[in-house]
């Protein structure tokens, strides 16, 4: 028996009807359908490339600059990590609130620990995750077992951090970090091998991402087609191969002809494949996607909803605690007023990023898609010397936008 399984697309119908030819107006045809069949895992995607090419040419070329591209990755990279956290605890249908005060909090306790007791930043380390998981149980606990609304739980959480942060430093900035902690928000690979233009442990690592992440959607598409599920058509899918190779070598090549990876970019590649393979691959991931999708069906089904909850804060509070060190480390100083208005970043890069208010929708992915394209709308601004009340301003159309659009394609399906 054939093992050859037919796409279920218009890649798959006879020549003439949207399929077989690949040339002229049947390729343009195979992509506009795929576009449309999948705009919610593409929309947001395109609206980043745009972005990208707006920008580059609105401030004459300066947005792709190799020390601009750098300095976009170490300014976003903690609010990439609390979407990540975020991502997670809206599919799961609740909201957290607390995360910018307890970024600032972590970051005022690591100071304390190594700058006024001259703890070692490794073990300082250890301890402020460590806080941060007990803090993110402690709401999960009130959450999943009391019953508590979450937006009750963390906007007290967000209060209670605030004033801690204010305790702890006595309102005042606390620094400098030891240099091995600075390298968490600051520091690049070290260069390795023959002298050469780039960065060459740069330009290995791009090249082995880029076959990762090629050999991973082959992989998916097989999967798909064994269980004869529908896969977008295989014009589409080469263009989609052609357009994650390029953009990866061009942020290889950009990042390698500066400075190199930052330290954090790799930090963070490693927590996009560890939580996407979750909620892709494992049990407690589609657990989460069950719970916010319809809660009623998971309990029926045994999934044990209030323990699901409960992991997913106790993950956040890790996540927060994470990005208050990366913070910490950036600015070398903790301050009071760190991590302000950081929640709520991370709440618009997710729903950016196509997750729905009411759960059980979203992914990894998107999460640091969306908090790309604020990132990139932000440096772009700033490059174009906008003031930062248009800034706000823009930065509220595009998540309104972002939402709408969620709203006007749920409606689109369900008809």
């Amino acid at each position: 028996m054939s093992t050859d399984v037919t796409d279920k697309s218009p890649a798959a119908a006879p020549p003439g009807k949207g399929g077989g030819s690949a040339s002229g107006g049947g390729l343009l045809q195979l992509v506009l359908d795929g576009l449309r069949r999948n705009m919610r895992q593409y929309g947001m995607l395109i609206a980043l490339g745009l972005l990208v090419i707006l920008f580059q040419v609105w401030t004459g070329g300066d947005l792709l600059l190799p020390r601009n591209v750098s300095n976009l990755v170490l300014q976003n990279s903690y609010i990439l990590i609390l979407a990540i956290g975020m991502m997670l605890v809206i599919i799961a249908g609740h909201i957290d609130l607390s995360v910018g005060s307890l970024t600032a909090f972590v970051g005022g306790f690591a100071a304390v620990l190594t700058v006024q007791h001259d703890v070692a930043w490794p073990v300082a380390l250890v301890l402020c995750l460590i806080v941060g998981a007990v803090a993110g149980a402690a709401q999960g606990f009130l959450i999943a077992y009391f019953g508590i609304p979450s937006f009750i739980v963390t906007l007290a959480g967000m209060l209670i951090f605030r004033g801690l942060t204010e305790i702890f430093l006595e309102g005042q900035t606390l620094g400098p970090f030891p240099d091995g902690m600075q390298k968490m928000g600051n520091g690049f690979l070290p260069e390795a091998g023959p002298h050469t233009n780039y960065h060459n442990l740069t330009l290995l690592l791009g090249f082995a991402v880029l076959a990762f992440v090629v050999l991973q959607e082959v992989r998916d598409r097989k999967r798909q087609q064994e269980f004869s599920l529908e896969v977008v058509p295989r014009n589409l899918f080469l263009l989609k191969l052609v357009a994650i190779a390029a953009a990866v070598l061009t942020v290889t090549m950009l990042l390698a002809s500066y400075r190199g990876a930052p330290i954090i970019l790799i930090i963070l590649g490693a927590l996009v494949v560890g939580y996407g393979y979750i909620m892709r691959n494992a049990v407690f991931g589609r657990h989460i996607y069950a719970i916010g999708g319809n809660l009623p069906a998971a309990k029926l089904s045994g999934v044990k909803d209030k323990k699901v909850t409960f992991l997913v804060f106790l993950n956040m509070g890790v996540l927060a605690a994470l990005a208050g060190l990366v913070v910490a480390a950036r600015l070398n100083a903790a301050s009071p007023k760190a991590g302000l208005s950081f929640e709520l970043e991370a709440i618009a890069s997710s729903f950016i990023g196509g997750a729905s208010m009411s759960g059980g929708v979203g992914t990894v992915l998107g999460a640091i898609i969306g908090g790309l394209v604020l990132g990139v709308l932000n440096n772009g601004m700033n490059l174009l010397s906008v003031g930062t009340d248009w800034q706000q301003v823009i930065k509220g159309a595009a998540l309104l936008i972002a939402v709408g659009f969620d709203v006007w394609n749920k409606r689109k399906s369900g008809s």
